[in-house]
């Protein structure tokens, strides 16, 4: 019994766990029916989204460019409504004669006009118009600005078909007007710098100021400096303003003004202007930083003061030395004059030209005094030979008392002649060194006298002064007798040959040709010539060897010994080419000034290959100098007397000097970057390669640039 309940209970057993089991696997089944299911809408439903997002999306995008072009159009209104009301303010404010607030308005609504250019509607014909529109009532203003300007600043002139003279300019006159108000009241101030603001806005006073500056400068200033009987008198008249007129008070017999009353009567002038129209104490108007007083300084200044030096200061310079030193006086009435226009902010700086010729007066009285001398010596060298005096061995040089000594100051002399002679108290002999009994030119006698009046001036002065001693060399006569020894020996070419047939036996047959005596002749001349050439070639080295070998010239004293030395090798030439002008046959002369000019520049060139570090301040210094001469060099070459027919000479320099081009491009490189000199270089195809060797490139490369990978690379193009 018991088995048998063992048996069904067992069974019933079997039975639940089958039929659990199938149930589990029934469920597992749609379990995984339903997620097929699930995921199938999932996926249906995800792919009915995905084009409503991306619909939704780009909705978005073309809403946001709605938005962005209805703003733009908003301004774009905006800003041209803002245009069209700054111009009818401008209107309205021209009508008032409110120039200030006529000009912002314009200047507001060419600022909107401006920003719409650049937007999409640029192409409306609303912009155009608008644009039309603004120049109009542009030009309108300027017009009427142009009116107040010509009725407040009043010229008259005399007519331009009269010939200019001191009776034209007596028909000059300036009226500085007050002008007035819709009320009559005078209001000079305020008229004025409304007309000048409105004017500076517009961009259109620097053209004004640029136009007055002119007819000031050749109708008022200039005349004032060039006639010593005009002068300027300013009156102010009730209701019409302050009037500048030139008159003539007395005919002076002066040829040319003095400079204290050139200054005064400039300072006249331009201390009224300061007052009454650009004075910036009350009218505080001005272009950019600059107030007017200094833009008109800067557009008169320059020709203002060459006028000055070369119609006043030129002709003061004193032609005696006991009168250099009341040169001083001018040298101070000079710094003064400066000082009051840089009081009225007419002038900038510290030092201009014009402040420094007055102070170099020792250089310009050397100069001054050479040229006197020059014609005097060149008038008494070429007068003729034939003219005689008896010159006998006790003929003495009278010479005149110089100074003592300071060394022998504490020396007790026994004379008190007036003038001494050139013996000394112990004689070797009453004959010793006296010239044998003979005849010389009377010109040589009385070159001998300039020379020794020469250097009585001399005595005393300053060391510029001192250089006019040079003039006691004679290249003129070197000149004269190689000229004269080449005229014999061409006509002796050919004189006994004309002669021949007419001789007598046997000299008809050929034995009196003179033709052995040309290449005497001909040495001879060329001898003397050639020394004379040595002699000034050694002198220009002189000079030049003054110059510290153009080295530092970033320390101030050595760029002022390498100018005076590049200065006085210029000056050297220029007098010798005045001396042998006309004198020496157009080719020898252009061959010798070329020759040495030569000598000069090579040397130049050679000083300046050899250094080993130029700074970029040296270069510059060495460009300034090199181009001095470059500039002055050409100058050099006047064969002839008149003047316009030497230019061709001038521009053939090339052909006479061999260095010529050589040092043109040494003084490009001197500025280059090193690409344009590797550019000028070509692969030893350029300008430069025909001038220089690679190593002389390279030396000049190391010198001008620092040691870096641009200027290694540079040196490795160089070959």
């Amino acid at each position: 019994m018991a088995s048998f309940v063992t048996e069904v209970l067992a069974s019933s057993g079997k039975l639940e766990k089958e039929d659990l089991s199938s149930k589990i696997s029934k469920m597992s089944r749609k379990v995984e029916d339903t997620k097929e299911e699930v995921c199938d809408m999932i996926n249906k439903r995800y792919g009915d989204f995905l084009p409503s997002l991306q619909g939704s999306e780009e909705l978005m995008v073309q809403v946001d460019e709605v938005s962005k072009e209805m703003d733009a159009l908003k301004n774009c209104i905006e800003t041209e409504v803002c245009v069209k009301l700054a111009m009818e303010e401008s209107n309205k404010a021209l009508l008032d004669k409110k120039y200030v607030d006529a000009a912002n308005h314009l200047e507001r609504a060419r600022a909107s006009v401006d920003s719409l250019k650049g937007w999409k509607t640029s192409q409306l014909p609303l912009l155009s118009a608008l644009s039309s529109e603004l120049t109009v009532q542009r030009e309108n203003l300027i017009y009427h600005l142009g009116d107040e300007w010509k009725r407040l600043v009043i010229w008259s002139l005399p007519s331009s078909k009269e010939p200019a003279g001191l009776k034209s300019f007596l028909k000059v006159k300036l009226n500085l007007s007050h002008g007035c108000t819709k009320d009559g009241e005078a209001k000079p101030t305020a008229l004025l710098r409304c007309v000048l603001q409105a004017l500076a806005i517009q961009g259109d006073l620097q053209h004004k100021i640029k136009l007055f500056s002119q007819v000031l400068l050749k109708t008022m200033l200039k005349p004032l400096v060039m006639y010593p009987s005009l002068s300027v008198r300013v009156t102010e008249q009730q209701g019409e303003g302050t009037v500048l007129a030139l008159q003539c008070l007395e005919e002076s017999n002066k040829e040319r003004s003095t400079p204290s009353q050139v200054y005064s009567k400039l300072l006249l002038v331009l201390r009224t202007l300061y007052s009454h129209l650009l004075g910036t104490g009350h009218l505080d108007v001005s272009i950019g930083d600059k107030k007017l007083s200094a833009i008109l300084g800067e557009l008169i200044w320059e020709e203002m003061s060459k006028c000055i030096i070369h119609e006043c200061l030129l002709y003061s310079i004193p032609t005696n030395s006991s009168q250099l030193e009341k040169y001083n006086t001018v040298i101070k009435e000079t710094e003064e004059f400066e000082k009051s226009l840089k009081e009225m902010e007419f002038l900038q700086g510290d030092s201009t030209d014009l402040l420094k010729y007055a102070r170099d007066v020792n250089c310009h009285f050397a100069s001054k005094k050479c040229k006197d001398v020059i014609v005097a010596a060149r008038k008494l060298m070429t007068s003729k030979m034939h003219n005689t005096v008896k010159i006998t061995p006790d003929y003495k040089l009278r010479l005149p008392k110089l100074p003592v000594p300071a060394s022998e100051l504490k020396v007790k002399h026994d004379t008190t002649k007036n003038e001494i002679t050139m013996e000394n108290k112990k004689q070797l002999s009453p004959w010793s060194m006296c010239l044998p009994a003979c005849r010389i030119s009377e010109s040589v006698q009385q070159l001998m006298e300039l020379a020794l009046n020469t250097l009585s001036e001399a005595v005393g002065s300053s060391t510029q002064c001192k250089d006019v001693c040079n003039l006691l060399k004679f290249p003129h006569l070197a000149a004269i007798q190689h000229n004269n020894c080449m005229y014999l020996a061409h006509h002796l070419l050919t004189l006994g040959h004309h002669f021949r047939a007419h001789l007598p036996q046997p000299l008809s047959e050929g034995v009196a040709t003179f033709v052995d005596m040309v290449p005497g002749f001909r040495k001879l001349g060329a001898q003397c010539f050639l020394a004379q050439m040595n002699v000034q070639r050694a002198e220009l080295l002189e000079r030049l060897s003054t110059a510290h070998n153009f080295s530092n010239l970033d320390d101030e004293d050595n760029y002022i010994a390498a100018s005076k030395a590049v200065r006085q090798v210029i000056h050297q030439l220029k007098q010798l080419g005045t001396v042998w002008q006309d004198v020496l046959p157009v080719s020898i002369y252009c061959k010798a000034m070329g020759n040495l000019l030569n000598t000069a520049i090579t040397e130049v060139i050679s000083k300046i290959m050899m250094l080993e570090d130029i700074s970029s301040e040296d270069g510059e210094h060495l460009h300034t100098l090199c181009q001095t001469i470059i500039e002055e060099g050409p100058l050099v070459f006047i064969p002839l007397a008149e003047e316009n027919k030497n230019k061709k000479y001038q521009e053939e320099v090339p052909l006479y000097v061999r260095k010529w081009s050589t040092f043109k491009e040494l003084v490009i490189v001197l500025r280059a970057s090193l690409q344009e000199i590797v550019d000028r270089w070509a692969d030893g195809k350029g300008p430069l390669a025909l001038e220089f060797s690679s190593s002389e490139v390279k030396n000049l490369i190391r010198a001008l640039f620092q040691n870096t990978e641009r200027r290694a690379v540079a040196l490795t193009k160089i070959r």
